[in-house]
């Protein structure tokens, strides 16, 4: 075994999700249907996605097994590599041991296909033809077109505006795998005409690109939508990644002090970690868990904990979230994967509960850490895994002025490959920080329905 690279076998990788929600430390509030104001029952999911998640969506099981056909596509790149970030340790002089989980081995670059490939295998057992999806940055569009091109099904998706100008290889990606890809708002949908009407220069934002996604697979019945982040069955899926991890510390007879993530939607953040919230919730370790977003987003720090549309055509069922609004259009900044209103309920109810921290930082300084990373270990950050890069070096640097030998792990979720125009406004000093105006956030607010 390579000292600084941890490796499973596939006969080791984990065979069953974990569900958080039977260790929440308080209930979860149920969804609410958008029309009626009540609790939402299983069909009323029924035309979006196929029964097999729907039911994972609603689960109280603690354990859900990982069929044989999705298990043998996961293992094109899995078990991911847990690897030490020796180089990187030494360059800031500091007595902590830094890991990092490496999603980027996957085909399409991140996390993504973890839940990918388990929807689109669902979709096709129920018999489904095509699968509508939005992306921010691109990484789940690329992800769902890789799955949807395994299991023979179409793929068609919106992908936020700004992001669609920023990173056009994405977009080629998703078209190499078979799948159609638009800009969001697009003319295809009521909802995308509707945004266009009132202001025809949007950059776009996930909350637009879902609805136009919702529309089209509410209005064909041999279509489903399909959702990379938010809902606990993505968050169920993405759950072998932390369970990996947990055994290869075993391996290396080590075990994390502090857990950084980023956070959009919470998928990446919530798989990553959720295996290690219950060891903090049963007290079995005292950890520090911290979700990272950007201050042009604050969800997580500065949201509200109310009920909220996902969606800004409020198609989408209302969840118990912490949300900048359903109406609320994020800067155009590079990290276009963290650049959502709302945040997963079960990562919601976690950091209002005071489970996990939120952090929020600029973009020049998540730059900066990204470049220091590439420069010493070799990898090229994403911009939204980078904002779990720089929260981790801020730590060691922490550990360096105390002394403290903790061990810091780093969720990993992503390659930068595909967003080299963003290093290079770093670089060529053109990047720009955005700080959101509390009157923005005080706006949007405006808008958030009155359920409780």
């Amino acid at each position: 075994m390579d000292e600084n690279k941890i490796f499973l076998s596939e006969s080791e990788m984990p065979q069953a999700w974990y569900n958080i929600n039977p260790d929440l430390p308080v209930p979860l509030k149920p969804p609410i249907h958008p029309g009626t104001g009540e609790p939402l029952g299983p069909e009323a999911l029924a035309p979006l996605f196929p029964m097999a998640l729907i039911e994972q969506e609603m689960s109280m099981d603690r354990w859900i097994d990982i069929p044989d056909e999705i298990m043998d596509v996961l293992k094109i790149w899995r078990p991911s590599p847990l690897q030490r970030a020796l180089r990187l340790e030494e360059a800031l002089g500091t007595p902590a041991r830094i890991y990092f989980k490496n999603e980027a081995v996957s085909p399409p670059g991140s996390h993504k296909p973890n839940t990918a490939v388990a929807q689109a295998y669902y979709n096709k057992q129920e018999g489904v033809e095509r699968i509508t999806t939005e992306t921010g940055a691109g990484q789940w569009g690329s992800a769902l077109s890789f799955a949807c091109q395994i299991f023979d099904i179409s793929c068609e998706v919106y992908m936020v505006r700004v992001s669609y100008e920023q990173k056009p290889y994405r977009r080629l990606l998703m078209q190499t795998w078979g799948a159609e890809c638009y800009p969001s708002p697009s003319d295809r949908t009521e909802a995308g005409r509707a945004i266009l009407a009132e202001d025809p220069d949007t950059p776009g934002s996930l909350g637009i690109a879902i609805s136009e996604a919702v529309e089209l697979a509410a209005k064909d019945e041999g279509t489903k939508y399909s959702l990379g982040s938010v809902l606990n069955h993505v968050l169920l899926h993405q759950t072998i990644t932390g369970l990996e991890m947990k055994k290869q510390f075993e391996i290396a007879g080590d075990y994390p002090d502090v857990i950084v993530g980023c956070v959009g939607g919470g998928s990446n953040f919530a798989g990553f970690a959720f295996p290690y919230v219950k060891d903090k919730i049963d007290g079995k370790r005292d950890i520090d868990i911290i979700g990272v977003e950007p201050t042009a987003c604050p969800t997580l720090t500065r949201g509200l904990y109310r009920y909220d549309f996902g969606d800004n055509a409020e198609m989408t069922p209302l969840l118990k979230m912490l949300t900048l609004g359903h109406k609320f259009v994020p800067a155009p900044i590079h990290a276009g994967g963290l650049r959502y209103h709302g945040a997963a309920p079960q990562l919601s109810l976690l950091v209002n509960e005071g489970v996990i921290e939120a952090r929020a930082l600029p973009q020049k300084e998540v730059f900066e850490g990204a470049l220091l990373f590439a420069r010493t270990e070799g990898h090229l950050p994403a911009p939204e895994t980078a904002h779990a890069v720089q929260v981790a070096i801020v730590e060691a640097l922490k550990c360096k002025e105390t002394g403290e030998e903790k061990c810091i792990v780093i969720g990993y979720s992503g390659h930068g490959h595909f967003d080299l125009a963003a290093y290079e406004n770093y670089l060529s000093g053109n990047l720009i920080d955005y700080e959101l105006p509390q009157e923005e956030i005080d706006a949007a607010a405006e808008y958030l329905p009155n359920w409780e």
